[in-house]
């Protein structure tokens, strides 16, 4: 062998063992995009002598918070804000190995609340992120992921003969469903009957309303569909041939295609769906025909595959705000929702002073969760530095929930108490993160106007000018 050939092969096996040696991760990695906000105090003395450091900690505590949304996907409230010292040692603090990239970023900017701000949006290995936190879980022995119980799964497969077209009226196989059925409880899974609970709801609907019983019909109102439902469609033809040697005619059901689709019912979305057309299938039965379909189709969901989508990071809600005195108050408004640990992102997408204003909000968690955060947290925070309840719920339908807007308020009046007031996301913040960021008497101060609780627990235990906030908002 040549001395150039050789040095070729050599270099090749050197490639090859390094590429080895690399920590792999998954050819597709599942992402999340994330937009947070980052805070400092810029009284704290340390800031006052160093302006790089307040914004080297502001990206780094925006860093955190994105991480921070990412864990609270999968981890409960009350379970991160009891253990949060240990998840931010272990998780919230390696946002170099979990963040893929930084997309965007604002410019630094004081506000007239007293803090340093920063907004961010970036993308989350949300995979990297439930392995730290099942090792840390592991290694803690505390249970922090978590549990979505068991959901509720529909069956239905129709069988149709391939030979009279699709105009043909289907029938439904309940021995290709049971079948099917069978695999769904071997997860520990609940069967939920469509028809039953459709008819359930329509009967203790009009019973109460006959009634007159109002409670009785909000609670029949709630009967609830499966949380996923399975679709299948098996296609059969009959085939004869008669033997020459005996002169019997033998028949055999041949499956010429089969379709399957899951849909999440929570969304409306299709998560899953395939076709095949399998070659040279084909039984002396047609039960056993059914049969096989039922566990062709089983064969195509597995544990694994509904606690992925049960873990689905969030769901998109419209909020319509009726009466928003300015389209600058409903900027500030977004800057409110951003900060939210259960809020992922949010748009502002339409606005209209005499009608209504529309964000879209991806939110981790359920309507009823999200009716409770934006009472919570956004509509009485702000209403109590508004000194009015201007902010009302007015209504919760589906994923569209609607907000009033009310104020004696002048519109320059309002914006001073907006921008002068503090991030309604301390007001459920631990104590911890409130201790991360406020450095000073002065900043706690204000801190007490929206979480009083927590600011006494911290006492306890004892940039730019404010007119750029706003632009740096709408530019974000």
């Amino acid at each position: 062998m040549s001395l150039p050939r050789r040095l070729a092969l050599a270099l090749a096996l050197f490639v090859l063992v390094a590429a080895c040696a690399l920590p792999a991760r998954a050819a597709d990695p599942k992402t999340m995009v994330i937009t947070a906000e980052g805070l400092a105090d810029p009284n704290a003395d340390t800031y006052k002598r160093d302006k790089g450091l307040l914004v080297d900690d502001l990206r780094a505590d925006a860093k955190r918070q994105v991480i921070e949304k990412a864990v609270g996907s999968y981890v409960e409230t009350s379970t991160l804000m009891q253990n949060y010292t240990l998840i931010h040692d272990k998780v919230l603090s390696r946002s170099q190995g979990l963040i893929k990239r930084v997309i965007k970023e604002s410019p630094p900017f004081q506000g007239d609340d007293g803090f340093a701000h920063m907004l961010m949006t970036a993308e989350v290995y949300v995979g990297d992120v439930q392995s730290a936190l099942n090792e840390m879980g592991r290694q803690e022995r505390v249970s922090l992921i978590k549990d979505f119980g068991n959901p509720r799964i529909s069956v239905r497969i129709d069988i149709r003969d391939a030979e009279r077209g699709v105009d043909t009226k289907v029938e439904r196989s309940a021995v290709a469903e049971n079948i099917l059925k069978d695999r769904i409880k071997s997860f520990g899974y609940r069967v939920w009957s469509e028809e039953q609970s459709v008819k359930l709801k329509t009967e203790l609907m009009e019973t109460s309303q006959l009634a007159g019983q109002t409670e009785a019909t909000i609670s029949a109102s709630q009967v609830k569909a499966a949380d996923f439902s399975i679709v299948g469609e098996a296609k059969f033809k009959k085939v004869s041939a008669k033997l020459a040697a005996s002169g019997l005619t033998v028949t055999k059901f041949v499956l010429t295609s089969w379709s399957v689709k899951c849909v999440d019912n929570n969304t409306g979305e299709e998560i899953y769906y395939n076709n095949k057309v399998p070659q040279k299938q084909s039984w002396a039965d047609e039960d056993q025909a059914i049969e096989e379909i039922g566990r062709m189709i089983g064969g195509e969901f597995s544990k694994d595959f509904f606690e992925q989508h049960l873990q689905a990071p969030a769901k998109t809600y419209q909020l319509q705000v009726l009466g928003l005195p300015s389209y600058d108050a409903g900027q500030l408004l977004k800057k409110e929702f951003i900060g939210l640990r259960p809020v992922l992102n949010v748009d502002f997408r339409d606005f209209d002073r005499s009608g209504l204003s529309l964000y879209e909000v991806e939110f981790v968690g359920t309507r009823s969760n999200f009716n409770q955060l934006l009472n919570a947290t956004i509509l009485a925070p702000l209403n109590a530095k508004l000194g009015e309840q201007s902010f009302a719920l007015e209504s919760s339908h589906g994923n569209v929930v609607r907000v009033s807007f009310r104020s004696r308020l002048k519109p320059e009046e309002f914006m001073t108490k907006m921008q002068g007031m503090p991030p309604a996301s301390l007001a459920q913040a631990s104590p911890e993160r409130v201790r991360e960021v406020v450095r000073s008497e002065e900043t706690l101060k204000r801190v007490a106007d929206v979480a009083p609780d927590v600011a006494r627990k911290v006492e306890e235990q004892g940039l730019l000018k404010s007119d750029k906030a706003l632009d740096a908002v709408k530019g974000f």
